[in-house]
């Protein structure tokens, strides 16, 4: 029987895989690839782009729709045998991965067909090929044969490391669970979290209420509840995930260590003198001073608007603030000051009425319209999958969703690439995604309901994947997000939030959970003169994230002497207004950078977020609905991928470069001061 893995021919079975097929498909599958490349180098046919890159872009693409369910399911189900496929298939796709961007023979290929490109070659052939070659100089493939395999060998630990260290915050975070008898304890969280915390005690035979420590709770607890010892025993453990403090079993001490080792060695094997340096070789900002520089400005920016926030929120605690304790004030003092609450707003935001409201805006601006298909095989009962159509009624791609909390998931929200749009000779793959959120679960009534926050958040993923859906590229690397400089990936995403602040696009992406009467005018007006409060902290610790990072990989030290909690420290004493106890430990669950992409790269949220302002400014001078900006935007920065010099798409679109200002003016920031 035909290992349903390697059946590409439509979505994922997801009822029909199990972890077991993993390995034997990918091994199966590679073993093709590197039969296929000899032929093709061995024949000297390939010698233009047609003939070497088209069937590479093939196998890629063949490969990355094996991979792509193995990689979600590890990520969103409590099943340690996807975890064991995960790990296990990580050595073969290193080194094949490493195998061929050192490929000599393969590389010397491309450079033959960057120098057969003619003058008037499309800009995805030649954006394609430079990426090729300058990743081929980033995997070392001018190495001697003995740094080569070293690099080989540090890419494949590093998986192991990264993938270990992602493992071991999930873990901790199911570990751990709180239980309570006394109904008191539970004073000002939202009733909707406590019913969950009731149905996860009774699941367990336990009388009172069990509480887990996923974002939604975690979140609800530190901004809601009155009791400020349950604050802080929240804090405390969400802030010791995966570290020495909290559950030793899932200690990520020394993997941070060896995580920054291999990489620092990597980049040196390569000629970096640290991997900060390597990770922009990819990037629009240039230089380690540009990143340096940019967040400082943007501190010193946010520091004066932040102090203001701070000491109101201390007048109103009435004594000396501590982390468990901002959060909190802060809701208080927006309650006190525009008579509304997240427990308010959230009435009006059922998630299913959230996802109408934005797929009607979608179909506004770039008249998509989507559609549940109730066929698709999914993973778990929540799942939905949507059809996407054009204005014509086509299809033009799909997605999945998968938006509530469960034991095992991973915590935060993404989107990730289920299949990449292909079109090589003649043959059309449409674009099909998954966006994953860690939202309330639905109660017994089969309602979730969504704060404001959560409803910028769904927006914001949507952005995403938009990004991915529309893209008109017809080469899966340069596709959707696909060779997009990463600083520059969450522009499409951060410009979508703004739209969850407009009035005529929130009343019909709400809708009250009794009434369905939508979010009333004199609501949103208090939410809007809300939108800036609190936003200087938010900024300024988002600085503080983006600076550990870039500076640990700026800094850091083989030798031993770089202590990532000592440079945290520093950077906070030079950033932070809100200090953290000793026992906080940031990094050892940082997912971002120590697991995710985002290593050294974490300022990209603030640089992307500047020229998304910049973008969504363009939006309001000519209405939010304007079709033909919509599609000017559409045409210039959504659908070119990683095609364009993605500055000089950003100029296309809005006439200029950008500017801080928008920035600046949405988080309520006064530039003079």
């Amino acid at each position: 029987m035909t290992n349903p893995l390697l059946d590409t021919s439509a979505l994922p079975r997801f009822q029909d895989i199990e972890p077991k097929e993993t390995v034997p498909a990918l091994e199966e599958l590679i073993a093709e690839h590197r039969r296929k490349l000899a032929e093709l180098l061995d024949s000297g046919a390939a010698t233009d782009f047609d003939s070497l890159v088209t069937p590479l872009e093939e196998m890629s693409h063949e490969l990355s729709r094996v991979w792509s369910p193995v990689t979600h399911l590890q990520s969103v189900l409590d099943h340690d045998g996807w975890r064991e496929a995960y790990n296990d298939s990580l050595p073969l796709l290193t080194e094949h991965g490493t195998e061929l961007s050192q490929n000599t023979e393969l590389q010397k290929a491309f450079e033959a067909v960057a120098n057969s490109l003619p003058a008037d070659a499309p800009d995805s052939k030649r954006s394609l090929v430079e990426q090729a070659l300058r990743d081929f100089r980033l995997a070392g493939v001018a190495l001697p044969d003995e740094q080569k395999a070293e690099f080989k060998a540090i890419m494949q630990e590093l998986a192991a490391v990264q993938a270990k260290f992602d493992h071991n915050v999930q873990d901790a975070q199911n570990a751990w669970s709180w239980h309570t008898e006394l109904e008191s304890d539970l004073d000002g969280i939202p009733e909707m979290i406590k019913r969950r915390a009731r149905q996860d005690a009774k699941s367990k035979d336990l009388s009172g209420w069990l509480f887990p420590l996923d974002f939604p709770t975690y979140h609800a607890v530190v901004t809601h509840a009155s009791n400020r010892d349950l604050r802080m025993h929240y804090y405390k453990a969400w802030s010791t995930r995966g570290s020495d403090q909290g559950d030793k079993r899932f200690d990520n001490s020394d993997n941070i260590r060896r995580i920054l080792d291999l990489r620092h060695r990597a980049a040196q094997l390569v000629g970096f003198d640290n991997f900060a340096e390597y990770s922009l070789a990819t990037k629009m900002a240039g230089r380690t001073d540009e990143v340096i520089d940019f967040l400082t400005e943007l501190a010193a920016q946010s520091r004066t608007s932040a102090e203001r926030e701070f000491a109101d929120i201390g007048e109103l605690a009435g004594m000396e603030l501590q982390p468990w304790d901002t959060t909190y004030y802060l809701e208080k003092l927006k309650q006190q000051r525009f008579s509304i609450s997240d427990d308010e707003l959230r009435q009006y935001f059922p998630s299913n009425r959230v996802l109408e409201g934005l797929f009607e805006l979608a179909a506004k601006l770039y008249g998509v319209t989507l559609h549940t298909n109730t066929d698709v095989q999914t993973w778990d009962d929540t799942v939905q999958y949507f059809d996407v159509h054009d204005e014509n009624g086509n299809t033009i791609g799909g997605f999945y969703t998968d938006l509530y909390a469960r034991t095992g998931k991973r915590n935060g929200a993404w989107i990730d690439e289920c299949i990449v749009r292909k079109k090589l000779n003649g043959d059309v793959t449409l674009p099909v995604g998954y966006l994953v959120c860690n939202f309330s679960p639905p109660d017994e009534r089969g309602i979730s309901l969504l704060t404001h926050d959560e409803v910028v958040t769904t927006f914001h993923e949507f952005g995403h994947m938009l990004h991915h859906l529309l893209t008109r590229i017809d080469y899966p690397s340069i596709a959707g997000v696909n060779g997009v400089p990463w600083d520059a990936v969450e522009l499409p995403s951060q410009f979508m939030e703004n739209f969850a602040w407009c009035y005529d696009v929130l009343a019909r992406s709400s809708g009250h959970h009794e009434t369905g009467e939508p979010l009333p005018q004199a609501l949103f007006e208090r939410l809007h003169e809300s939108r800036h409060f609190g936003a200087a902290l938010a900024m300024l610790r988002q600085i503080e994230f983006a600076l550990f990072d870039f500076r640990l990989h700026a800094e850091y030290k083989p030798d031993g002497s770089t202590d990532p909690l000592e440079l945290l420290r520093a950077v906070r004493e030079d950033v932070a207004l809100i200090q953290h106890p000793d026992y906080n430990r940031l990094p050892h669950a940082f997912t971002h950078i120590f697991a995710g992409g985002y290593a050294a790269g974490y300022y990209s949220y603030k640089w992307a977020e500047v020229l998304a302002a910049d973008a969504f400014s363009a939006f309001e001078e000519a209405g939010i609905f304007d079709r033909a900006t919509a599609a000017r935007f559409r045409t210039e920065i959504l659908e070119v991928g990683g095609s364009r010099d993605i500055m000089e798409a950003f100029v296309a679109f809005r006439g200029r470069k950008p500017t801080l200002d928008a920035l600046l003016r949405y988080s309520g920031i006064d530039k003079a001061a």
